[in-house]
């Protein structure tokens, strides 16, 4: 006997509060993107203008970033597409392919910036350091205001993603800035090379972060900060539950998650109420906002569920690779 719950999860406020940031999001971006554009055209321009490789190089990561940010927009504009007959959970998952492309061409920005950092420690040339400082004063205050548009978002691995980008810019300029100002004092032109490694350190730190969690739930894994023993403990310690197999958890997006569970109910099926109530705790202890139950009632005195569970093979292994039997169980009295 089967019994399916697919509960929403979201309330009428809910969906209110959800539309509200999708359109704070959305006007974000486009500021974003309009700003950094005309920012990397000047300071392409000027880069040439004064000979500085620092600020062509930042210009070219910079461009990457906008790249970055219109891959995110698209993404959050995708995951609000109602699900179809081909895409039934829609395209939320896009949401998830933004946030590791963003991660990997931040990684990629930070090779080229490493690439020509070791060339100019190299071949040191020389910089109009003064004309360097100022252009760079004003990637600071754009990529520094344009991350302050992304702040409220870090719930979504996407919109963090895209403060991420904004951030590492806000941090290179700085660099830049800095180095333009040790070069003014010293003349000491290896002094710029060397702050772009350090801050490309601090990049690839705080990048590493995001590169791991969108490369997990990419894979379907297990959402950071859920733990499966926990929710598993809490399945088996529910009114009438005997044993709890086929346990799945993943990402649907980068701020919902999925579970399905298979609970062995010998006493016969709880209702309705029952499996309210349960979709309604793994939302408030655990995050998990779209749960799916399948109740099964198994012969008396059976020990397993293998010759019961449609999902198992003739062999009784659990194809989800979860721990089934007495592991998952809570003995009865």
């Amino acid at each position: 006997m089967q019994a399916h719950h697919h509960p929403s999860g979201h309330s009428h406020h809910g969906h209110s509060n959800s539309h509200s940031r999708d359109v704070t999001h959305g006007r974000a971006f486009l500021i974003g993107i309009t700003l950094n554009l005309a920012f990397v055209a000047i300071e392409a321009g000027y880069g040439f203008f004064a000979g500085s490789m620092a600020l062509l190089s930042d210009a070219g990561h910079n461009l990457s970033d906008v790249l970055g940010l219109g891959i995110a927009w698209g993404a959050a504009t995708l995951a609000r597409r109602e699900p179809n007959e081909h895409y039934t959970y829609g395209l939320r998952a896009s949401s998830i392919l933004a946030a590791l492309l963003n991660a990997l061409l931040l990684m990629v920005a930070v090779g080229g910036i490493v690439w020509e950092s070791v060339q100019r420690l190299i071949e040191p040339a020389p910089v109009m350091a003064g004309t360097m400082m100022v252009v760079a004063g004003i990637g600071i205050l754009v990529n520094g205001f344009t991350a302050f548009l992304f702040m409220s978002g870090h719930d979504d691995l996407n919109i963090r993603g895209a403060f991420l980008h904004m951030v590492a810019d806000a941090v290179v300029s700085l660099g830049v800035v800095l180095g333009g100002l040790a070069i003014l004092w010293t003349d000491a032109t290896w002094i710029d090379p060397v702050l772009s490694l350090v801050i490309s350190a601090v990049i690839v730190w705080g990048t590493w972060d995001l590169l791991r969690q969108s490369l997990r739930l990419s894979l379907h894994g297990v959402p950071s900060g859920i733990s499966v023993a926990r929710v598993r403990e809490f399945l088996a310690e529910r009114p009438g539950v005997s044993r709890v197999h086929h346990l799945h958890i993943w990402a649907i997006s980068t701020t919902q998650t999925a579970l399905t569970a298979h609970l062995v109910m010998p006493d016969g099926h709880p209702g309705d109420r029952f499996l309210a109530e349960t979709q309604h705790e793994l939302r408030e202890r655990f995050g998990i906002g779209h749960a799916t139950l399948q109740i099964e009632i198994h012969s008396p005195g059976a020990h397993d569920h293998g010759r019961d569970c449609p999902l198992d093979n003739h062999e009784g292994h659990d194809l989800g690779g979860h721990l089934h039997g007495t592991e998952a169980s809570r003995r009865s009295p």
